[in-house]
């Protein structure tokens, strides 16, 4: 994974009128700089394995946490695991492996080797994950922001939701008002979509609402990837959307006033632009007045 500054400053670029107003373009500000690569997996370890979608974030010891699905391993079943890098700051290069964190558990309702995209956040005092297990949403919980213990449900199992096909997955959460707002992707019939589900509590949810497919960046299987929402002002909302990853990577990025609609099968009104990053993850790092960062795979 690399990193590098960010993007969507206040003063930014003009991308284009929407609606008959200013909508920044976000653009890349500085080099970037790697901070982990191919892990030893002991036993586990394969060489068509890779490092992929990946969440970052500050533990309760200042230390930064990255968490990053690992696919291709010898993992039985679909040959993904968590594995985990801690660095002393978000700027240092290489930061030190941690070992494998979590592996896909059967019992708990888990697809073998299905795990896939941690997202860590904070609520309250506590940290919160959400991750694929292939076909559904799951969470768990910590409390110093490094070890986590996965929230069962009534059944003693970790789905939370999912949808009928298409392989659910990338989640990402945002508090907007009074509700949590849940974003992932799923191909059903082999065709990219971004879903939202809302919640109150983090624990029962709504039923999906589809927030973005189609339009310029396609409709095939991977058209919808690691979809990502930043509110940059109040009301002021852009989806990030990856299709291709490697060496030709690409993410779109669309903007709208309403976090449940970012275009269907016709973008013209919310398409900002297109980043050569895959996979992004954003964080607001505000001390010393830093801008936030943006972070890819």
């Amino acid at each position: 994974m690399v990193v590098a500054a960010l993007l969507l400053p206040s003063n930014g670029a003009i991308a284009r009128d929407l609606s008959a107003e200013q909508v920044l373009k976000p653009h890349i500000q500085a080099d970037w700089w790697q901070i982990a690569g191919d892990p030893d997996l002991g036993e586990l370890t394969s060489s068509k394995q890779q490092p992929v979608d990946f969440a970052v974030w500050q533990a309760t010891d200042g230390k930064w946490q990255l968490w990053s699905c690992v696919r291709g391993t010898k993992e039985p079943g679909n040959t993904r695991l968590l594995y985990a890098w801690e660095g002393e700051k978000l700027t240092d290069p290489n930061w030190k492996p941690k070992g494998i964190t979590l592996r896909a558990d059967p019992k708990m309702g888990e697809h073998p080797g299905g795990l896939q995209a941690p997202f860590v956040f904070r609520d309250g005092r506590r940290f919160v994950m959400f991750y694929g297990s292939w076909d559904h949403i799951c969470s768990a919980i910590s409390a110093d922001g490094k070890y986590f213990q996965r929230h069962l449900n009534s059944e003693d199992k970790t789905p939370l939701f999912g949808e009928t096909s298409g392989n659910t997955r990338d989640p990402m959460l945002i508090r907007i008002g009074n509700l949590w707002h849940c974003y992932y992707t799923a191909h059903p019939e082999n065709k990219g979509t971004d879903y939202c589900r809302t919640s109150s509590n983090l624990l029962d949810w709504s039923p999906a609402h589809v927030v973005a497919k189609g339009g310029q960046a396609g409709e095939g299987p991977w058209s919808a990837e690691c979809p990502f929402v930043v509110e940059l002002e109040p009301g002021k909302f852009y989806l990030f959307r990856t299709q291709r990853y490697g060496a030709n990577a690409q993410t779109s990025v669309y903007f709208s006033h309403d976090p449940l609609d970012f275009g269907l099968n016709n973008d013209k009104d919310h398409f900002v632009c297109t980043l050569p990053v895959a996979a992004p993850e954003i964080i607001h790092q505000i001390s010393n007045g830093s801008l936030p960062h943006f972070c890819r795979a």
